[in-house]
């Protein structure tokens, strides 16, 4: 007899290898001549650009460069505070054994540290510590057996699951621009310091289409022709469309963004004004929930049926959530008194990530670094370091659940109060990614041709419940089915079977 079986897909996004792996580069940098020689560092920052990432057969490779800027005091009779911009240039070779080149590559890349040392008046030596967490994926499409469709004495063992199969995945490339008028009477020598940060991402699907929109929100501190430190803010909106077919309002979609260059000239100085522009590249994973009812085992009480089964590795309950974690604080900082604060770099830290049930506590510090006006040189800076706790409410999460969390700060604001303490505000947007790796059975092949049983001598036989026994099986073995052994038993509970107890197997008859 031939067999016709129905057959669905499931589309799965496989983590086959992840790692952190931390990584240091540095260079050595002169310093131009239009500029006077170092006497010490003030303060430096850096903002991490990526321009390549490439998979390769058992190892990664990333090409890019940290965007640093260093103020120092000049070595000069005014010792005044100036800066340098430099770029460290880098490619990191990854090792990861599993990688394939037909793979995807997913990356969150930190940079941890950044040192700057001075070598003579014009030379420095840049030092940069990055931690990238590294996760290579494959989209593998699996064909499993849905139904048998011609064989009505068909017996079926199946079970209820949730997975997460992927719909498609795409990127756009978007680009952040704008021109930034600085005050009047400031003639800009230099940019000193710049931070970017991208905040507010808002992700809405319609139409076969994925919009991100989110901001990208930019502090310059500049150095003005009357040797004054001024500082400009600004916001400017991100948006763009990434194509994905057959994504609809029901999909989750999972988005990350990753700069790729940066552009920051002050134009001419009449025009008292910075041009800034940030290449972004934005990927996105999107999800379907589906709840299938997948085939575990089959049999005939008829037919001598052949089938194939296999294990594979599926994602369940992938969600994410968003919130926010509110920072209010007061601290006196003596070095600071009433001094005009330009910046300060917040870097939050998670030290510990524990699973409740229901939620998520998060126990860390948030490094504060004050750059603030000095009597002495002009500028200084302080650091320090305030603690948090904070429990993120996440229902149905477990504690065998895979958890990437990602902070942004979405506002922060520092404002010297009469008492001379200062008044701290600083909002947090935690997101976090949940999923689970599970792995399910599904029987992908059953033979095409079926021969009928060999004849069986009985038409009920007697048998004694075994450790381990399921009604399932014991139907399996004797051609029975689990409804004919319930219904002569008076079994209530097919799921229940009491070890020695006397069971009567009747022949099928269909």
């Amino acid at each position: 007899m031939t067999i016709e079986t129905a057959k669905d897909n499931l589309i799965l996004n496989q983590i086959i290898e992840q790692k952190t792996n931390t990584f240091m580069v540095e260079d050595d940098f002169i310093v131009p001549d239009s500029k006077p020689d170092i006497l010490d560092v003030i303060s430096n920052s850096g903002v991490i650009c990526i321009y390549k990432k490439e998979i390769l057969d058992g190892k990664i490779r990333l090409d890019g460069s940290v965007n640093t800027y260093i103020m120092y005091l000049s070595d000069t009779q005014e010792n005044q505070v100036r800066s340098l911009n430099t770029n460290i240039d880098f490619t990191q070779i990854i090792d990861m054994e599993k990688a394939r080149s037909n793979m995807s590559l997913d990356l969150n890349i930190r940079l941890k540290g950044l040192e700057c040392k001075v070598l003579n008046g014009r030379k420095i030596n840049m030092k940069a510590i990055l931690e990238i967490d590294c996760k290579v994926s494959s989209n593998e499409t699996v064909e499993y057996i849905k139904e048998i469709n011609n064989l009505s004495d068909i017996q079926c063992l199946s079970r209820d699951f949730e997975v997460n199969s992927l719909v498609g995945t795409g990127n756009t490339k978007v680009f952040a621009k704008d021109t930034l008028d600085i005050d009047q009477t400031d003639n800009l020598v230099e940019i000193m310091k710049t931070d970017l940060k991208i905040t507010n991402r808002e992700t809405k699907i319609s139409y076969n289409k994925v919009l991100i929109k989110s901001d990208l929100q930019i502090k310059l501190i500049y150095l003005t022709d009357d040797n004054r430190i001024n500082m400009k803010e600004a916001t400017i909106p991100i948006v763009g469309f990434i194509d994905l077919p057959n994504i609809s309002e029901e999909h989750s979609c999972d988005v990350k963004y990753e700069i790729k260059n940066i552009i920051i000239k002050p134009n001419n100085v009449e025009e008292h004004s910075i041009y800034v522009e940030a290449e972004i590249q934005v990927y996105c994973e999107a999800y379907e929930n589906k709840n299938l009812q997948i085939i575990q085992d089959l049999y005939s009480p008829t037919l001598d049926l052949n089938f194939t089964q296999k294990n594979i590795k599926v994602m369940q309950k992938k969600q994410i959530k968003q919130q926010i974690c509110s920072i209010r604080e007061k601290q006196i900082i003596p070095e600071i008194g009433n001094k005009k604060i330009y910046d300060v770099e917040v870097m939050p830290v998670i030290q510990e990530q524990t699973i409740l049930k229901d939620r998520i506590m998060y126990n860390g510090e948030i490094k504060l670094n004050f750059i603030f006006a000095s009597s002495k040189n002009g500028i200084d800076t302080k650091a320090i370091s305030l603690p948090f706790s904070f429990s993120m409410d996440f229902e149905g999460i477990e504690s065998d659940s895979n958890i990437d969390t990602v902070i942004e700060i979405n506002m922060q604001n520092f404002v010297i109060m009469p008492d001379e303490s200062i008044e701290i505000k600083i909002d947090l947007n935690f997101t976090a990614i949940s999923g689970k790796d599970s792995n399910i059975s599904i029987i992908d092949e059953v033979n095409p041709e079926a021969q009928n049983r060999s004849a069986c001598k009985y038409s009920m036989i007697i048998y004694f419940v075994k450790p381990g026994d399921t009604l399932w099986n014991i139907a399996k073995k004797f051609g029975s089915t689990v409804e004919d052994i319930s219904r002569v038993n008076g079994i209530e509970n097919p799921d229940i079977l009491q070890v020695g107890r006397q069971l009567f197997i009747p022949r099928y008859h269909g």
